[in-house]
Order: C-alpha cells, then sequence, then structure tokens
C-alpha cells in the first residue's frame, strides 16, 4: 500500500523554523501525494514529473512564508496545478507551426487543444472550491483515498465529509456544465 499521510504538525512547524532535518522529513512525506496530484492533472507523464519537482523546490526555498499548517497541502497543489497549466500554455505551438497538409494532423491536435482546455477548466474549477470542499474532493477523487480515512484525515465526522463531497462534487460539475464541451 502507498502511504499517503502528510508529515504532522509539528514537522512543519520545526521545517517552518528553518530545522533542515524536518525540512528534509517534509519533503520526503510531501513528495507522494504531490507527485500523485500532479499526475492527475498534468498533460503528459514529463510535465507531471517536472511539476511535482517545481512543487517541492517551492516548498524547500519558501517554507517560511505558509501561514498555516494545515494550508500545505493546498499550497502545494495550487503550485502544481500553476505549473501545469503553465506547461499546456507553453507546449501550444503557434498558428503558423500547424501543419496544413493533412487533416488527421489536424484533426488530432484539435482533440489535444481540446483535452488540454478541459483540463484547465477542471483544475479552475476545483480550485474555486471553498478550501474544505478542495480537500476533500482532492483526497477522495484526486488521491483515491477511502472515505474513512479522508474524514480521519480532516477530524470530520463520515457523514460531514460525504456532505462536503457532494457539494464539492455538485460545484464542479456545476461549473463544467455549463459550458459546451463540459465534463458531464
Amino acid at each position: 500500500m502507498v502511504e499517503t499521510a502528510w508529515p504532522g504538525e509539528e514537522v512543519i512547524r520545526a521545517a517552518r523554523g528553518g530545522d533542515r532535518d524536518s525540512l528534509a522529513v517534509l519533503v520526503a512525506g510531501a513528495h507522494p501525494n504531490v507527485r500523485r496530484f500532479a499526475h492527475s492533472l498534468c498533460a503528459s507523464p514529463e510535465d507531471a514529473e517536472d511539476a511535482a519537482q517545481e512543487a517541492l523546490i517551492v516548498l524547500y526555498r519558501r517554507i517560511g512564508m505558509l501561514r498555516a499548517s494545515g494550508a500545505l497541502a493546498s499550497w502545494l497543489f495550487r503550485i502544481v496545478r500553476n505549473e501545469c497549466l503553465r506547461r499546456i500554455r507553453a507546449a501550444r505551438p503557434p498558428l503558423a507551426e500547424l501543419p496544413g497538409g493533412t487533416g488527421a494532423v489536424a484533426d488530432s491536435a484539435e482533440q489535444e487543444a481540446l483535452r488540454r482546455l478541459d483540463t484547465e477548466r477542471v483544475a479552475a474549477a476545483i480550485a474555486a472550491l471553498p478550501a474544505d470542499q478542495r480537500r476533500v474532493l482532492i483526497m477522495r477523487d484526486l488521491q483515491g483515498l477511502g472515505g474513512r480515512a479522508v474524514a480521519d484525515a480532516l477530524g470530520l465526522s463520515t457523514a460531514a465529509m460525504k456532505s462536503r463531497l457532494h457539494r464539492a462534487r455538485a460545484a464542479v460539475r456545476a461549473e463544467l456544465g455549463g459550458v459546451p464541451g463540459g465534463v458531464r
């Protein structure tokens, strides 16, 4: 079984205070979660690895800027999301470079562009959720944790976790359903 627990509050506090050993433990503990999220969001495995690495570098360099220990996951996931979106934008070829002769290549490029736009929209819809709903959705649907594990990790009852998950899914569905081509 893959270890998915985040490092504890005391490790995060010590790392924020400049303790290098705690920072190493924090980076190592956050890596599997950041990597899993990046692979679920980025367009390619290479981009996902690069985005996860970038998030861990930012964590290492700027842990002192983190205001609340409980915001670590949201902070790192936002960095990963932004890095994935940046890579998607950078990968788009200028219109002049698109091949003009073969319909199959143009269709493939069009499908790739639509897929990337969908990824951006899903990421933006998740990022727009309230923090409590976003955490539950990410842990349950993106990280694949069980309902009881999510509830325990967040200090919630199972019913409260299910309620937040339902509201988060409904909000994302509503956000994506209003646009042609949205996920339903």
